[in-house]
């Protein structure tokens, strides 16, 4: 259910001095408290309209705030608006609450403020307030134990303990199903989440995370690492705020060097690029105060504003022409490595570290030293090369019955027909031939990986209603990602086709011994085979049952859904 609130007036006698301010930088509101701010300045200002979209974990809906200089009266202004169009995230994570406060600063200062309404009059701003609400109504004032502020906050995990940056493509929360009607209402040239970062420390409160240029590819990767990230970061400069990549280190220090973090799509910026939406992670530094992280969160989503209003243009067109781009490549790049021999050099300002012992443990510990600041030449590796590239078909057809993924392709405005008859087609099908499988659950799932497939191609019969899923679309990254079970966060790795690999049929060894010696005698090319392989193999060779077995799976018995995927591709 939409509502939205929005009115004429464009004065208002309400004070919108927000907590944060109030106390001086220290606080952070609560959630009821930060939805009753953008109430009252949707009233008051008629550039503000508040919005909400169906329903999260924790039982509220999702709330969007849009800003636009004459006014957003319903949701198809959004997505018929010509503008500048920006998305921004905050509270994924609610207890890395800086977005939220440096966005609350920033749409009533846009409005507010005559120079900057005049100066963004062609964007359109759209900012979800809190994206984990059930996390924020789970406020504490511990679970952030190397935080510096605010003295309270919400929690990471949502109001079923998800990891809602895990969410994006498996979409098990009812959080990732509003995001995604919102994200394709507002179809957003620029991308924004704000976060909290953990791990080493250094010198920068800010720091950045753009999603992978190569990932991205074509004319939006270059033009995201060669113009977007370079001017932004020198904005910011000239601003004297420090900025850097992310620091992607854990239990060593960053002077040593450090990989750009590879942003798939189960991550909110992977998860963006699907759509060809240019992406960008804020990442603050938890250890400096809460006053100066907030303080540059807001003037670096100024930088962006200001970057994507100067290039709005460019960004349109190479956005428009983002599928063409694609498809004609013929293939598509499906997994990635980092180069480690084309690092990107950064004069990288550290602490110095060192190793002293522990005043808890019987062990030792990782000191930095915040007298001892250095600037040192570091490599940073933020080019990727792919390793594992698959042929873009012209269709995938997936067979009815798996309402999961169906549901998914719905929601992100993935286009499809069903068959009409029954209907026989040569299509190219895939068969997992390995897998391995994550010890632990992971975000209520015990994620497959390194997945290889065999293939072969065949003429299937389809059934009416059987889906045919051309690519030639716009959501054809999407498909690639999620049908390919190779790829990262395919909907094979996220445990979605696991039923094709339990076999259901079998058979009783003593039963099948006269009936696998008829196999044979009547199939001279399978019998050399089975021989050639008695030879050649002593585990095969010391394994009756396996040489039974094989005879089983080279037969007419054996049931072709085994380890077969509901999805064929066409080209």
């Amino acid at each position: 259910m939409l509502s939205f609130s929005c009115n004429n007036s464009s004065k208002s006698a309400l004070d919108f001095t927000t907590l944060f301010e109030k106390t001086e930088g220290k606080e952070t509101p609560e959630y009821k408290d930060i939805i009753s701010y953008y109430e009252q300045l949707a009233e008051a200002y008629s550039q503000i309209s508040l919005f909400s979209f169906g329903q999260t974990d924790a039982g509220e809906p999702l709330h969007l705030v849009v800003y636009s200089a004459e006014g957003i009266y319903n949701v198809a202004e959004i997505t018929n608006s010509p503008k500048n169009r920006i998305l921004i995230n905050n509270g994924i994570h609610p207890g890395e609450s800086d977005g939220i406060d440096a966005s609350m600063l920033l749409l009533r200062d846009l409005v507010q403020n005559d120079s900057l309404n005049q100066k963004y009059k062609n964007s359109l701003i759209a900012v979800i307030p809190v994206y984990n609400v059930g996390g924020a109504l789970n406020r504490n004032s511990h679970t952030r134990a190397n935080q510096n502020g605010p003295v309270s906050y919400g929690f990471r995990g949502n109001a079923r303990n998800f990891d809602l940056n895990r969410d994006f493509i498996k979409q098990d929360t009812k959080n990732a199903a509003a995001f995604a009607e919102i994200f394709h209402i507002v179809n957003p040239d620029v991308f924004i989440d704000n976060h909290v970062s953990n791990g080493a420390d250094y010198q920068y409160a800010l720091t950045h995370l753009f999603t992978q240029h190569n990932k991205l590819g074509g004319n939006l990767g270059m033009f995201l690492e060669n113009e977007m990230r370079p001017e932004i970061e020198k904005s910011l400069q000239e601003k004297e705020i420090l900025i850097t990549p992310y620091v992607n280190v854990w239990g060593d220090t960053p002077e040593a060097g450090f990989s750009q973090f590879f942003d798939s799509p189960r991550y909110s910026t992977g998860y963006t690029t699907l759509f060809h939406t240019l992406g960008l992670m804020v990442e603050t530094h938890m250890l400096k105060p809460y006053k100066i992280r907030v303080a540059q969160t807001y003037e670096l989503l100024l930088s962006t504003l200001d970057f994507t209003e100067e290039k709005s243009e460019i960004i349109k067109n190479f956005r428009a022409n983002a599928v063409a781009d694609i498809l004609k490549n013929n293939t598509y790049p499906i997994s990635y490595t980092v180069d480690k021999e084309n690092p990107t050099l950064l004069n990288f300002k550290g602490y110095e570290a060192t190793t002293i012992e522990s005043k808890v443990t019987n062990g030792k510990r990782l000191f930095y030293d915040r007298t001892k600041p250095f600037t040192k030449e570091t490599n940073y590796f933020n080019n990727f090369l792919p390793d594992k590239e698959i042929t873009i078909p012209k269709a995938y057809i997936l067979q009815q019955g798996w309402h999961q993924i169906v549901d998914r392709l719905k929601k992100n405005n993935i286009q499809f027909s069903t068959f009409t008859k029954d209907t026989t087609i040569t299509v190219l099908v895939n068969h997992i031939s390995d897998y391995k499988t994550r010890n632990a659950a992971y975000e209520g799932h015990y994620l497959h990986y390194n997945t290889t497939v065999s293939k072969s191609t065949k003429k299937i019969t389809f059934r009416t209603g059987d889906l045919y899923i051309p690519t030639n679309q716009n959501g054809v990254r999407y498909l690639l990602e999620t049908l390919e079970a190779s790829a990262t966060d395919s909907f094979f790795n996220w445990n979605f086709f696991d039923t094709i690999l339990q076999q259901k049929e079998s058979y009783s060894a003593y039963v099948f011994e006269d009936i696998a010696a008829e196999i044979l005698a009547k199939n001279p090319a399978l019998k050399k085979q089975f021989e050639d392989q008695l030879k050649s193999t002593e585990a095969f060779a010391n394994n009756p049952r396996a040489q039974l077995d094989f005879i089983y799976k080279n037969s007419k018995h054996y049931e072709k859904a085994h380890l077969r995927l509901p999805v064929f591709k066409i080209f």
